[in-house]
């Protein structure tokens, strides 16, 4: 599932190819790619035409497109193979082509949402007084977001009764953060994920978020994280983060920073990566995470 990184990469490229934009056609190629739009398919196209488009905004993991001429939003949801394309009009359609975006200007390219499977979609929403599509309107800003407020998150982790990688992926407290780079982060802390949030001391706090902003911005630098052909940029370009992973997906690899083997844990119905030796378990989980 895209993370920050891979979701900011394409609205990066949407902000570049598809920014000031006059829709002028649209095509819904197959329903489920309109799910999250109750009206349906030929709803969201009538109401699409003829909308100037705006800048892609993003927070956390979610993407959207607001139309410049309303106070509504197109919401993109990539699910676990969504694609937003920026092709040429003459280029072949693609297998798994779900809706494709004509424009109103002679440049000569389309939007195209493509997706495998069929877990993802495009919907129009009305937006929230902040600019957000109301359906978000509860989701917390992320870390790389200049409004995140550092103090407040810190007071949430100490009051909240979880543990840590929970909390990381709560996305009312924090966005934008997935099971990589909650690991990642974690990793770099030298934290275990089953590490009671309440334990965490305002200083240690502020050292994690400071990792899981660094390892954010290293995944942006490199154009996200594909383990597959999946996830591919606006112009189906893949990110080559995955070759600098830490902890995600290093099973019996030697830890970067001590040798000791990786190891992994089925954790709410994922899997969590840590160093054994690095991140120590806290007490009560001490005995079932080594012994295993």
């Amino acid at each position: 599932m895209p993370e920050l990184p891979e979701v900011e990469v394409v609205r990066r490229g949407l902000e570049r190819w598809v920014d000031g934009r006059t829709v002028g056609e649209v095509e819904v190629l197959h329903p489920r790619a309109v799910r999250r739009h109750p009206a349906g398919g030929a709803d969201f196209a009538a109401r699409l035409m003829g909308h100037r488009l705006g800048t892609a905004r993003r927070r956390g993991k979610y993407l959207w497109i607001p139309l410049a001429d309303s106070d509504s939003s197109v919401l993109g949801h990539l699910g676990m193979s969504g694609q937003l394309l920026v092709q040429p009009e003459s280029a072949p359609d693609e297998k798994h082509l779900r809706i494709r975006v004509r424009f109103d200007d002679a440049l000569g390219t389309e939007l195209r949402f493509v997706d495998q499977r069929t877990f993802g979609g495009l919907s129009l929403h009305e937006n929230t007084p902040d600019g957000l599509p109301d359906v978000i309107g509860h989701i917390a800003r992320d870390p790389l977001d200049p409004e995140f407020d550092d103090a407040a998150f810190q007071a949430a982790l100490r009051q909240r009764r979880t543990t840590i990688k929970r909390a990381l992926l709560d996305q009312s407290l924090i966005s934008g953060v997935g099971n990589i780079y909650a690991d990642e982060a974690l990793w770099r802390a030298r934290l275990h994920y089953e590490r009671p949030t309440a334990s965490l001391t305002r200083p240690r706090s502020a050292e994690l978020l400071g990792h899981v902003r660094d390892v954010m911005n290293a995944a942006l630098a490199a154009g996200g994280t594909s383990f597959d052909s999946l996830y591919v940029n606006v112009n189906g370009e893949s990110g080559y983060f995955d070759r600098s992973l830490d902890a995600y997906g290093r099973e019996d690899e030697p830890c970067h920073r001590c040798g000791t083997p990786m190891r992994r844990r089925p954790w709410m119905n994922r899997s969590s990566y840590f160093c054994p030796r690095c991140q120590r378990p806290p007490r009560a989980t001490a005995a079932v995470t080594i012994g295993a």
